[in-house]
């Protein structure tokens, strides 16, 4: 630490202009105390000294780049507005000892992440978007569609990553009488509390899954974690949902796979890059239900996440040890 536990704490807000930009970011800032000084910018670099004088960065999917931590000789702590955090470089902040955050425990999207979940299971089960086109263009689909509407009960949910949001849905997928199976870390207490969700190995997971709903972290490990060989185990009558990173799932794979007709369709509300080129083969392969990475924003959420973020941060320099270490 290279400032006195009292002196006064510089704080850069780096806030996206889609989702209240500075206007978000001055209420942000009126969270902190007095003696905090804090900076909002729309992007990490936009103020270089207030880069060079911050002792923690807030940012909400703002990049923090080797660059960005290097031109921060003051930096302590980088705090994550999101669950995600791969638009940090946790390399050079571990080369650097400054720990990275997200706000993993403090749940502020969980539901509404679950609730989108489900949203795009229930649109692909029941042919929704196709129905409405249908419909819009007068054609009674009935006769058409029928063959292809399915059900949520009594099938197979495959969850890969069994965390807080990997909760949340799986407690849906209860009251929905699905069976639960997942991958990824063992989570005992979760399947101790849900009571019903079976642990296997990914492979597995996708070879059995009805519906299989991606809610793990990108890092290089799990990038295109869902490549040409894993989509070929899913069967052909399996859904694909992903509301975590666009690029847990090679997307050409998807596409080749969406266009040969060997998976049933897939639910997508984030796309690698984001937003998504014309040229994403995704945005016009067939049996797809697409969002604009809007899983885990609502009116409420948005508040819920800044709190969430400053409220960590903040305790941070008050001397508290930082929660959800991901770094």
């Amino acid at each position: 630490m290279t400032t006195e536990q009292n002196a006064p704490r510089n704080v850069l807000a780096v806030v996206s202009p889609h989702v209240g930009g500075r206007t978000a970011g001055a209420a942000l800032a009126s969270v902190f105390p007095g003696e905090a000084r804090v900076t909002v910018v729309e992007a990490t670099d936009e103020d270089r000294g207030a880069l060079r004088e911050a002792h923690v960065i807030i940012t909400g999917l703002g990049p923090v780049t080797a660059e960005h931590l290097a031109a921060a000789p003051e930096l302590e702590l980088v705090q994550c507005a999101s669950h995600g955090f791969d638009y940090v470089d946790l390399e050079a902040a571990r080369a650097k000892g400054v720990p990275v955050c997200n706000i993993d425990s403090s749940g502020a999207e969980k539901q509404n992440v679950a609730e989108q979940t489900f949203a795009l299971m229930l649109a692909l089960a029941k042919q929704l978007v196709p129905a409405h086109t249908a419909l819009v263009d007068a054609d009674w689909a009935l006769p058409r569609l029928q063959q292809s509407i399915t059900e949520l009960s009594g099938k197979t949910l495959g969850i890969v990553g069994l965390g807080h949001i990997g909760e949340e849905v799986a407690r849906r997928a209860l009251a929905f009488d699905m069976s639960i199976v997942y991958a990824g870390p063992r989570a005992a207490e979760t399947e101790a509390r849900l009571g019903a969700a079976r642990h296997v190995e990914l492979d597995e997971l996708l070879s059995i899954s009805d519906y299989v709903t991606l809610h793990a972290p990108l890092t290089p490990e799990t990038r295109h974690l869902l490549n040409a060989e894993r989509l070929a185990l899913l069967k052909p009558t399996a859904f694909v949902v992903n509301t975590a990173r666009g690029a847990l799932i090679d997307q050409d794979a998807l596409a080749d796979a969406l266009e040969a007709g060997t998976l049933a369709g897939a639910g997508l509300d984030v796309f690698d890059p984001e937003p998504p080129t014309p040229a994403l083969r995704l945005l016009k392969a067939p049996n797809v239900v697409l969002s604009p990475h809007v899983a885990g924003v609502t009116r409420e959420t948005l508040v819920r996440i800044a709190l969430a973020a400053v409220q960590n941060a903040a305790d941070f320099m008050a001397g508290k040890p930082p929660r959800d270490v991901v770094s």
